[in-house]
């Protein structure tokens, strides 16, 4: 008798988070579908079977059939990603398009500005090779009175440049720099820092 007892108990503290979900489902008039874990989730984040019929796993692009890419982090196949989708190198973009701040842009033209870059020969006419956000661009050079300063170097010198001023001008400063209380050091204002014509 009290084993029968103890059972139904327990059999009633089993099914209690069951019922609870179901009840809270008919309250809300929504259907109660407890999520899933473990194996079951792993199948449905699989990406879809690619074109060769394999399992979707590769470790190279050719592995994954045409409309498809390799994630060599996950070493899956995953479907080639459009115009502002998340990406990280070139190939999981569609054709036209390149991978470029973490997401696939239009291609920009060589020498253009915009366009990718390895060295200022890369680029057009009044052009440098330059940073921005880690990607080394094309960048039009500065023109008359625009802002030239640049730091000694750090984390935000590599990440994002500018290019220097253009042909026939100068980085210079329009003020005296502002001397700090430590002798021999001075920090310049980087507002006052402009590209201008030379003085005869």
């Amino acid at each position: 008798m009290m084993s029968t007892r103890i059972l139904w108990l327990l059999s009633l503290w089993l099914c209690m988070p069951l019922a609870q979900g179901r009840i809270w489902a008919w309250m809300l008039n929504m259907p109660h579908s407890p999520p899933k874990k473990g194996p079951m989730a792993l199948m449905d984040s699989t990406p879809p079977v690619n074109t060769k019929g394999s399992t979707g796993v590769c470790d190279h692009d050719r592995a994954c059939g045409r409309s498809f890419s390799c994630d060599r982090h996950f070493g899956l196949c995953f479907p080639l990603r459009g115009e502002g989708q998340y990406c990280r190198r070139d190939a999981q973009c569609v054709r036209g398009l390149s991978c470029m701040f973490g997401k696939c842009h239009r291609r920009i033209s060589e020498g253009q500005e915009g366009a990718r870059c390895k060295v200022d020969r890369d680029c057009g006419e009044s052009m440098c090779c330059a940073r921005r956000h880690g990607e080394q661009l094309c960048k039009r050079r500065l023109l008359r009175d625009e802002s030239c300063f640049v730091p000694e170097g750090g984390l935000t010198f590599s990440i994002n440049q500018i290019c220097p001023c253009d042909e026939g001008l100068l980085c210079r400063g329009t003020v005296e720099p502002k001397w700090r209380e430590k002798e021999f050091v001075y920090h310049p204002d980087t507002t006052s820092w402009t590209c201008q014509a030379p003085k005869p």
